[in-house]
């Protein structure tokens, strides 16, 4: 054993020498690109701007070339030229080249050019993605440093590459920088940016990604804390001719205010609060947040009819339904002032029934119920029964109203009796 242990003894110095050696020679590469740099700027010069012959140079060299070790040098120079500095100037002494994003025509036709000079590269050595990615994160946080012509290229190019793939819509986070958003730089890059991006998919395209990554409510941060108004994202992005965004900007805030106003209104019914508070919350909610009097009623329906535990019986369901919404008829009321809300109401009235099978019955009841208690009128009955009506269940439903519809059309003043006795 002791003459084991010796043996073992003399090889110790000799491995970790040989490991230490190792780490120094990375070491000296990892922070050394001046050599890399000198080759891919040396043969871009030969290739000159055909943008073709760019992508084979950078297709052959990535065998010969460290490409994983120097991505950030490599795109560095695709896009700037050369090395860029903290802050994104380009180091003086170092050789640089034209063949570079900053140093092309400032139109879509030569973006749409270097675009595919950065798909071919990243397709052929798919290494570099995450490089990529973290390039242009970095490269957004430096846009002061660039020129006003520089930042448009480099929006365009990005909004491209969002397009089609080859960037991740989260590499806008960095747009998010408290610097950039303060002094407008944010903003200003967004409009080229998405412009390209609309340009080559749509809005559609563009909210799927943005939706993907958790972005689609973010993008009123691009303004400072006093400016983040869905009114001053829409007249900023509409003044710029980018419309579509500003609706679809108005319309996720739109959503989003909904669901709070479901969630809230769920939460004082169930705490039980007066109807005089709901009223006025849901008022408020709906001036602040522009939203329509149909909209609110077809929230406070889905609230109503959800607060409940419904009985699984069709016998039971009808006459528990007329019980609880007679309860709720106040709130509903205060929210059916245009007949264009009441057919909305009735259209929501006979969607639930049909989905909810235990209700086909009751359809007929709760119409006229709500009748009775001003929540409907004659009008959009009558409207519902003539064409307004969906086509869900219609054979049904049409023939539970058919008596009060001829009621209604045929009663005089002073005959409301019938109503009663239906109820």
């Amino acid at each position: 054993r002791v003459s084991f242990m010796n043996n073992q003894k003399p090889q110790k110095p000799t491995l970790s020498g040989q490991r230490f050696k190792t780490r120094k020679r990375d070491e000296k590469e990892r922070f050394d690109p001046t050599q890399f740099q000198d080759c891919i700027i040396q043969g871009l010069s030969e290739t000159g701007s055909d943008l073709e012959a760019v992508a084979k140079f950078l297709d052959a060299s990535g065998a010969k070339l460290d490409y994983r070790r120097y991505a950030e040098t490599l795109f560095d120079i695709l896009v700037a030229g050369g090395m860029l500095a903290p802050g994104g100037t380009l180091a003086d002494d170092m050789t640089r080249t034209n063949v570079c994003v900053f140093a092309a025509q400032e139109d879509l036709e030569t973006m749409q050019a270097f675009a595919q000079v950065f798909n071919k590269l990243i397709r052929r050595y798919k290494y570099l993605e995450k490089g990529f990615e973290d390039e242009v994160k970095k490269l957004l946080l430096f846009l002061k440093g660039f020129s006003e012509s520089e930042r448009n290229k480099l929006a365009m190019l990005t909004g491209i590459l969002l397009a089609n793939g080859t960037l991740n819509a989260s590499i806008l986070n960095s747009l998010y920088n408290e610097n950039l958003v303060k002094e407008g730089v944010s903003a200003a890059f967004a409009v080229k940016l998405f412009k390209s991006w609309i340009n080559e998919k749509d809005i559609n395209a563009v909210a799927v990604s943005l939706r993907k990554v958790n972005m689609d409510n973010r993008l009123m941060e691009l303004f400072p804390a006093n400016k983040q108004s869905v009114e001053h994202f829409s007249k900023y992005f509409t003044e710029a001719g980018l419309k579509e965004l500003s609706e679809y900007v108005r319309n996720q805030q739109s959503i989003g205010a909904r669901k709070e106003l479901q969630k809230e209104l769920q939460e004082q019914m169930s705490r039980g609060d007066p109807f005089k508070d709901i009223i006025l919350y849901v008022k408020e909610e709906m001036k602040k947040n522009n939203i329509s009097e149909q909209t609110v009623v077809t929230i406070i329906w889905s609230s109503v009819m959800s607060t409940v535990e419904w009985n699984k019986k069709e016998e039971l369901v009808a006459e528990q339904a007329i019980k609880h919404l007679k309860q709720y008829s106040p709130l509903l009321a205060a929210f059916t002032t245009q007949g264009q809300s009441e057919l909305t109401l009735l259209l929501k009235i006979q969607e639930y029934c049909y989905d909810n099978i235990h209700f086909m019955k009751a359809f007929q009841k709760i119409v006229v119920l709500f009748y009775k208690a001003e929540v409907l009128s004659e009008e959009p009955i009558l409207k519902w029964y003539k064409d307004a009506h969906l086509a869900k269940g219609k054979s049904v439903f049409l023939e539970q109203m058919k008596k009060f519809v001829e009621w209604l059309k045929n009663a005089e003043e002073g005959t409301s009796s019938f109503a009663h006795k239906l109820g």
